[in-house]
């Protein structure tokens, strides 16, 4: 976790409803490259840690005989219970209220264990060495997140960019200039360094993969306003009773920038990295 920082049980109290109108969706590709690169069949156990409302454990069940999402807010697995049930996997699917630091919870061995841009937020000395010990033999740990460094410009797309700049100043209006996370701010951010952690856990690797972006995205008003609020940093609460009037400016910077109320984006690429349960120097296995 961030130095200074405790995680407290309303970081991401109130995102839930937000995220899978307003977040965008992982690189076009990933759950393909996950099943060639881990030799997946159908079946085995997934385990994601930090599940959210289900986003990559849902698209990752036709790979495994059982998933296992694990996420200590309420809201979220209502969401993942929701979103099981409309993809019809809600029969091998389960979702777990629980703090990554409480496994292992009773769940069992797993044959992968997936952290989907959720890693950073927890204790992660004390869940990669739990984790690792809930992994059969052969099995992998997968961190995946968006490639941070790669330019998206929208040059060539029909409509404005996301005012992503103007749209953090007016967070910070109303917030104040630290970043907000629950009860507590995060001044220097969240931590880095997740290979040195992994490997210090006794993992192997990593392997590397990077699934492609670029693709043109459309987004409306709503989905960019849904996109803030998904954030731990503008999650509703934290407004107080501002929340109303704060969507109210948002709307309106959103109008100034494109009065169509249609932006374009690029879809991000995914970053992946493999991590196998063997001897530190050994290759990940394929599962």
């Amino acid at each position: 976790m961030a130095v200074g920082w405790e995680w407290d049980d309303t970081l991401f109290a109130g995102t839930a409803a937000y995220y899978r109108r307003g977040r965008l969706p992982y690189a076009p590709g990933l759950v393909d490259v996950l099943a060639e690169v881990l030799e997946l069949d159908g079946q085995g156990r997934l385990i994601d840690v930090g599940c959210g409302p289900g986003t990559l454990a849902l698209d990752l069940a036709p790979l495994f005989g059982e998933v296992v999402g694990v996420d200590p807010d309420k809201g979220m697995i209502a969401e993942a219970g929701r979103g099981a049930a409309e993809r019809s996997v809600a029969g091998k699917a389960r979702w777990v209220w629980a703090r990554a630091e409480d496994l292992p919870a009773g769940l069992g061995t797993f044959t992968v264990a997936t952290f989907g841009q959720s890693f950073h937020w927890m204790d992660r000395a004390l869940v990669a060495a739990t984790v690792r010990e809930m992994l059969r033999p052969g099995g992998a740990l997968v961190h995946i997140a968006d490639v941070k460094t790669e330019p998206r410009t929208v040059d060539g797309l029909p409509y404005p960019a996301v005012p992503y700049a103007a749209m953090d100043d007016l967070v910070k209006h109303y917030l104040g200039p630290v970043r907000r996370a629950g009860q507590g701010v995060l001044r220097h951010g969240t931590p880095g360094g997740e290979a040195e952690v992994l490997a210090r856990a006794g993992f192997s690797g990593p392997q590397r993969h990077v699934v492609p972006g670029g693709q043109p995205l459309e987004r409306t008003t709503d989905d960019v306003v849904a996109g803030q609020f998904s954030m731990s940093f503008c999650a509703p609460h934290l407004f107080g009773p501002r929340r109303d009037a704060f969507e109210a400016d948002l709307r309106r910077l959103l109008h100034a920038f494109s009065p169509s109320g249609r932006f374009s984006e690029r879809q991000p690429g995914t970053e992946v990295f493999v991590w196998g349960k063997g001897p530190a120097g050994a290759p990940p296995p394929a599962v």
